[in-house]
Order: C-alpha cells, then sequence, then structure tokens
C-alpha cells in the first residue's frame, strides 16, 4: 500500500467511525454526526496553522475525539478530579483507537506508536506534535464551542470563567495564541471581554 492509500485508508476509516455518533451538530445548515464534525474543524485548522501537515498530524487530528461519545462525561461523578479522570480516559481511548486503525492500514508500529503518544498528550510541552495538536483542538474550542458553553454553563461565576480561558491560553504555543487573538476579533462583545480580562491579569 502507498504512503497516500495509507493516511486515505486511515481517514476513512476514523470518519467512518465517527459517523456513527448518535449525537449531531449543525455545520452549515448541515446536522452532521457530533464527533465527525468536530474531526472536520480539527482537520480545518490543523491545515490553517500547519501548511503542509504530516501524515501523523492529520490522523492524530481527525481522531481527536474519535467515538468520544461510547464514554460519557456523566459515568464519571461531579468536580474538576473526575473530569481530569474521563479527559485521561478519553485521551488513552483514541490513542488506542486510532493505532489499531493505522496498524490496520499498514502503519509500522512505530508511527502508530507516535500517534498514540500525541494523542494521550504525554509529551505536551516537550513534543511539537503534541503541541500543535493541543493548539488546534483549543482554536477549535474558542472557534466552534465557546459561545455555547458560555450559554450552557450560565451558573459559572466570572473568575470561573477567567480560570477557564487562562487555562486554555496557557496549553497553547506562541503560534496558537496568535491565531487566537486574530480569531478574537470577530468574537461576540462578552467572549471578547471575558479574553481581554483574562490575559491582561496574572494568570494560574
Amino acid at each position: 500500500m502507498t504512503a497516500l492509500a495509507q493516511l486515505d485508508c486511515a481517514l476513512e476509516t476514523i470518519d467512518r467511525a465517527n459517523r456513527a455518533d448518535p449525537n449531531r451538530e449543525t455545520v452549515d445548515g448541515e446536522s452532521l454526526p457530533r464527533e465527525y464534525a468536530y474531526s472536520l474543524h480539527m482537520t480545518r485548522w490543523l491545515f490553517t496553522l500547519e501548511t503542509a501537515p504530516s501524515e501523523r498530524m492529520q490522523i492524530a487530528c481527525r481522531a481527536q475525539h474519535i467515538e468520544r461519545w461510547t464514554i460519557p462525561r456523566r459515568d464519571y461523578p461531579e468536580g474538576r478530579k473526575s473530569y481530569y479522570q474521563w479527559r485521561q480516559a478519553c485521551g488513552r481511548m483514541h490513542g488506542q483507537r486510532a493505532a489499531e486503525i493505522m496498524a490496520g492500514c499498514g502503519y509500522d508500529s512505530a508511527e502508530c506508536e507516535k500517534v498514540e503518544t500525541i494523542l494521550t498528550k504525554r509529551e505536551l510541552r516537550n513534543d511539537a506534535d503534541t503541541q500543535l495538536l493541543e493548539d488546534v483542538a483549543c482554536m477549535v474550542f474558542l472557534e466552534r464551542y465557546f459561545a455555547d458553553f458560555y450559554e450552557e454553563k450560565a451558573d459559572y461565576d466570572r473568575e470561573k470563567w477567567l480560570r477557564i480561558v487562562r487555562r486554555t491560553w496557557g496549553k497553547m504555543s506562541p503560534r496558537g495564541h496568535e491565531a487566537a487573538l486574530k480569531l478574537a476579533e470577530g468574537m461576540p462583545a462578552h467572549l471578547l471581554a471575558v479574553l481581554q480580562e483574562a490575559l491582561a491579569e496574572p494568570r494560574e
């Protein structure tokens, strides 16, 4: 199998898995399976931040939330500790599924293990690929989900929103910061105000 065929195989298999999501998201007037829509947002931002991304990054971004609906957040207790346990469980599952799919498409074990490591984010800050994935994920959140999340969590006080924005900002690289500031120019005024306040004060 050629390299292009391997990549097409992996992306198509991931897409097929994510199209099984029973949850929906509307994108440009079209109802799509939520995690399939998310994977397309991830791919779009990957190519925005990186002109010619590697195969492993194309696969990692497409598989960032692969089959996430199979591990519902509600299966874990409330609270920050349980939230991070859920996130870690999701990351391990995403990494394992991506590695399995890559192996089935002919990728060698080293490439499969590399993508699994990227998706578990064990090497964030120490690995350029993992950092790029985090930048892409943060851009997708800010562009597509921040506004809805803000509305859904109306009970959060101002300080909690500032912490959320600062934590998101702290995960990003300078390249991500530059893209985020450009994106912020088109944000609704109330979200832009939260972002500006968060960045104007000392961060955690």
